[in-house]
């Protein structure tokens, strides 16, 4: 059997169609279709063999293309010339649901610049250039605005969340991080622990993944490592301990990490005793805690903003001013040669991008944020193009955030939390 999409003017390919999706499978046998063909066309001829395979409730579903594990953006027989792939061979495409846009939910406005951004659960937590911590659920009523610091907060982090109370930490260009338990029940917060140490502002700030530690990186170059538990003291309280209470509310690190030589821009835990960082000096580094030190380092051409770590794919994200997100892969043999390491580069933005983070259920896509007030999300698999633009920012984006599957979240220099809606995670655990 074999169906012709041909014209007399173009050569013509031999392809296959497969499809990891088993519910929109399809014959197995060789088609012909014309050269030049795109995402219309194969889409149409998907459509056409759905329903002659009796599969007509799925026959209008649009599908994306892959060859060789990238997307096919342009017309096939320009792909196929740009990768130097013969038109003799049969070409085996892989086809695969195309995935729902992201849907404009909500715009949170603040009282200044938003520069940081993390969800979970139900909640939202936001860090701003008026030195406050706010918090917000997930619907867009603002519950708290938290005084505290004395300088913008770059970075938040929740630590732990239940019905009753919620741990977060704050970084801050103060110097500091601080530690907060939220009483959900009465809607009251209190800074139990001061994380003193750095010596200039702090950018960054991570959890491990068993919540007990969490790392913070800052423009001194340093990484310091600080325990999250709540209460250093396990025994009876003391009049000792009443009167210390101020002191033992400043906490110092367990680990102080030198090897930086400018500002630990991105912090990401790869486990509970490995961590990553990037900096302004052009290097991402993988820190052995056990040993104290450098275990791993890449060295790129241009200075690192950002960098995100997934736990699905194990591969790093990194954002730079020179308009690229680069795609790492820390397992590689390490060489001094960064090409060897670069997977991919992926172009779009036209400003610096600033921010980038993995989706923590899909392990092929990742969102970015960048000074030309647009976030992108992106499928690895496709790096010429961004696969959406999610708009709405009037100014600089400065940050962003996926932790919850369900929205992608990102704050920028208009003052503003735009919250946009993903049903991608739903998908996906229909397709399992």
């Amino acid at each position: 059997m074999s169906l012709h999409i041909t014209d007399a003017t173009e050569g013509q390919l031999q392809v296959h169609l497969t499809t990891k999706q088993k519910q929109y499978a399809v014959p197995d046998v060789p088609y012909s279709i014309r050269a030049n063909v795109g995402s219309n066309e194969l889409n149409t001829l998907l459509g056409t063999l759905l329903k002659d395979s009796g599969k007509d409730k799925v026959a209008r579903i649009k599908f994306d293309f892959l060859l060789n594990g990238e997307f096919v953006k342009t017309p096939l027989s320009q792909h196929l010339k740009e990768r130097d792939i013969s038109f003799e061979d049969t070409i085996e495409l892989e086809y695969v649901e195309r995935y729902p846009a992201p849907e404009p939910q909500d715009c949170l406005l603040h009282d200044d610049w938003v520069s940081a951004v993390q969800a979970k659960d139900g909640w939202i937590l936001t860090g701003t250039y008026d030195n406050t911590v706010n918090l917000w659920n997930t619907k867009g009523k603002h519950k708290l605005t938290i005084p505290g610091h004395v300088a913008p907060v770059k970075g938040v982090a929740w630590i732990s969340l239940n019905e009753q109370t919620g741990v977060f930490a704050s970084a801050s260009h103060d110097q500091t991080v601080m530690i907060w338990e939220w009483n959900v029940t009465t809607n009251s917060v209190e800074c139990v622990h001061v994380c003193k140490g750095h010596e200039r502002g702090v950018g960054c700030i991570a959890v491990n993944p068993s919540k007990t530690q969490m790392a913070s990186g800052s423009m001194d170059t340093m990484l310091k490592i600080w325990s999250t538990e709540l209460h250093n003291d396990k025994g009876e309280p003391s009049a000792s301990k009443k009167a210390k209470l101020e002191q033992d509310n400043v906490r110092t690190p367990v680990i102080t990490l030198a090897g930086h030589r400018e500002f630990v821009s991105g912090v990401q835990w790869i486990d509970n005793t490995t961590v990553a960082t990037c900096s302004w000096d052009h290097t991402i580094k993988l820190w052995d805690l056990t040993l104290g030190g450098v275990k791993t380092e890449f060295t790129g051409n241009k200075s690192f903003f950002d960098l995100s770590y997934s736990t699905l794919n194990g591969m790093i994200i990194t954002a730079s001013p020179d308009k690229n997100l680069r795609l790492y892969d820390p397992r590689s043999k390490r060489t001094y040669e960064e090409c060897n390491f670069v997977k991919n580069t992926f172009l779009g933005h036209t400003q610096w991008v600033q921010t980038c983070r993995w989706s923590t259920t899909n392990e092929f896509l990742f969102v970015s944020g960048a000074y030309d007030n647009r976030v992108k999300m992106w499928d690895y698999r496709s790096p010429k193009a961004p696969i959406f633009e999610l708009i709405g920012h009037e100014d600089k984006v400065l940050a962003c955030d996926w932790s919850n599957p369900k929205y992608i979240l990102s704050g920028g220099s208009d003052n503003a939390l735009r919250v946009f809606k993903s049903k991608i995670a739903v998908n996906n655990a229909t397709d399992d």
